[in-house]
């Protein structure tokens, strides 16, 4: 079965030099600071992505990892047997943005609209 494509990355960029913009055609698209965030713990295979991702397609979830391994922030790789399965994980760039991203949730807490 052949997945389709439900947005086209080159559509959605914002085509400016501001750095915020850049970021954002980077990780702007929804689902993909929570997938960064489940990956921030380690690598994870696909399936757990997609059980601890609560509300995510298996289709939204294979765009956003080939988004954000395409952007050079995730890489795939094999475990070695007996394991012998796919993780997706940050790369050491990827892992860069965890300081932005305890300051966006930090911030987002303190929202009047906040409702844990």
């Amino acid at each position: 079965m052949k997945l389709e494509k439900i947005t086209d990355r080159a559509g959605r960029r914002y085509h400016d030099a501001c750095g915020a913009a850049h970021g954002l055609d980077l990780i702007g698209e929804r689902w993909a600071l929570l997938v960064i965030r489940e990956l921030m713990m380690g690598p994870r295979r696909f399936g757990d992505l997609k059980k601890d991702l609560h509300g995510i397609s298996a289709n939204v979830l294979t765009q956003r990892l080939e988004g954000l391994e395409a952007s050079g922030i995730v890489t795939r790789r094999k475990l070695p047997p007996p394991a012998s399965v796919q993780v997706y994980e940050l790369t050491p760039w990827g892992y860069e943005i965890k300081p932005v991203f305890m300051v966006l949730g930090g911030w987002a807490a303190r929202s009047p609209r906040h409702d844990p």
